[in-house]
């Protein structure tokens, strides 16, 4: 075995005190498992945290569990990798489909950084390739013995399309056993698309995200209003809305309520690009997959409905394609990538975009510290772009409804579901001001035992 550890405990390697870079071990009985080994995103620094040696030696992991596609889960799978890794990888079958495009993407971009730094990138195509040998999938509700000390059951967290809650049953050395959830992030339910996050009953330890642990979404009603009135009024206006989008499941989300506006003549059938070819390539995984949507979706599907297409919707896989939308005349919508404005295409549609008055920008996802994305959001009037200074004279509109995570109220609804059993909540994913305040909510209004972690702390699991 890789470990000697007899004790179970679990270490937060990453993804303490900010939102992104998860990667917790849990290990004992001679068994080391990762849940998620995603990137640092956002910072000025997130470059050199990535380009880090893990703090562990990869070759001694047994099993790496990961329960979504977004990169801050998966994106050091394949320097994992790189770095020695060669044991299972685990995730839902849908996971595994969109990790695939995701990690290619990330490949590319790496590759061709690494021509301009002069230095060689995180990972390669053929890293992507190598991790996708170890890499095998588990259905939800599926029931699996991994060994004699622990076994495995999948939950629908309900936040992107595939997106898994991991459920181990791990042996102690008495012969006893505990309960310890791992749930990735958690689902904005009810969901636009996806079924509700299902409840967890029974556990013993809980270890959960807190991106949004000290605030709450506006209603979903005043978020459909919101974002009806603020396409209405772009059109009305002859600007352009700029919508920059994380091509995973945002984009979809947006195709889906766009589509429903011009289906039922609320808005006029006006130019729409989607300008991300990582997002188009999603965009086909969530067509050919129906059965993990809400109720809803699915009768809507069932009745012929595309939900991600409408007349004058245009994909621009390529690169002249693109610039070629500042040539259609407003008013027209672009829906582009990174969703934080930190790269893609979204940049250079910003610089077109911001200085003028009768545009809008749209701000439909978080926005991490660092990033482009807050200080646009945050009221900046000019920002750097590239070597550029532009000037921010659009109007800058944030809909927070759109998150795909659980607000403030509902995760602790969440855990008060399951806290008779509760024995210790581990709050990650969060910064600090979030993940505090949530912690404090869970120790008075539910009176279970919350912290927050500290980095590389062992952590035993009494």
């Amino acid at each position: 075995m890789s470990s000697e550890t007899k004790e179970w405990s679990v270490i937060f390697w990453s993804g303490v005190n900010t939102v992104t870079g998860a990667n917790f071990m849990l290990e004992g009985q001679n068994a080391r498992i990762l849940i998620d080994c995603g990137m640092v995103q956002g910072g000025s620094d997130s470059e050199k945290e990535n380009n880090k040696s893990f703090p562990y030696d990869p070759s001694s992991i047994d099993h790496l569990f990961v329960t979504h596609a977004h990169m801050d889960h998966v994106g050091r799978i394949p320097k994992l990798v790189k770095d020695g890794f060669h044991g299972k990888i685990y995730s839902t079958p849908e996971t595994k489909s969109l990790a695939k495009l995701m990690l290619a993407n990330a490949a590319g971009i790496q590759e061709s950084q690494s021509k301009e730094r002069g230095a060689p990138p995180i990972f390669d195509k053929q890293d992507v390739d190598k991790s996708f040998v170890f890499w095998e999938t588990i259905d939800y509700h599926q029931e699996k013995l991994i060994n004699q000390s622990f076994s495995v059951r999948v939950l629908d967290a309900g936040h992107i399309l595939g997106s898994s809650m991991y459920e181990f049953v791990c042996k102690k050395e008495d012969g006893k056993s505990f309960k310890i959830v791992f749930t990735g992030d958690v689902g904005n339910s009810p969901s636009i698309l996806l079924r509700d996050t299902e409840p967890i009953t029974g556990t013993d330890y809980l270890v959960m995200e807190s991106v949004y642990g000290d605030r709450n979404h506006e209603p979903k009603e005043f978020r459909d209003r919101k974002f009806k009135e603020v396409v209405i009024d772009s059109i009305k206006n002859k600007g352009t809305l700029l919508i920059p989008a994380f091509s995973l499941e945002r984009a979809q989300t947006i195709l889906y309520e766009l589509n429903k506006l011009i289906e039922s003549a609320v808005i006029p059938k006006i130019p729409v690009f989607l300008d991300s070819p990582l997002a188009i390539e999603l965009t086909t995984i969530y067509e050919s997959i129906t059965s993990l949507y809400n109720e809803k979706v699915r009768s809507e599907i069932s009745k012929g409905d595309d939900i991600f297409d409408f007349p004058r919707l245009k994909e621009t896989a390529r690169s002249w394609e693109s610039r070629k939308i500042f040539k259609t005349p407003n008013p027209k919508i672009i829906i582009a990538g990174s969703g934080m404005s930190t790269a893609g295409r979204v940049l250079s549609h910003e610089k077109y975009v911001l200085p003028d008055k009768n545009s809008t920008l749209l701000l439909v996802g978080y926005q991490a510290p660092g990033t482009l994305g807050r200080e646009i959001q945050s009221g900046a009037k000019e920002v750097m772009i590239g070597d550029e200074i532009t000037k921010v004279n659009a109007q800058i509109i944030t809909i927070d409804g759109y998150s795909a995570h659980k607000d403030s109220d509902h995760l602790v609804e969440f855990v008060g579901e399951s806290s008779s059993s509760i024995k210790g909540v581990f709050i990650v994913m969060g910064e600090p001001k979030s993940a505090r305040f949530l912690a404090q909510r869970l120790r008075d209004d539910v009176g279970v035992k919350a912290v927050t972690p500290e980095p590389a702390k062992t952590y035993p699991l009494s």
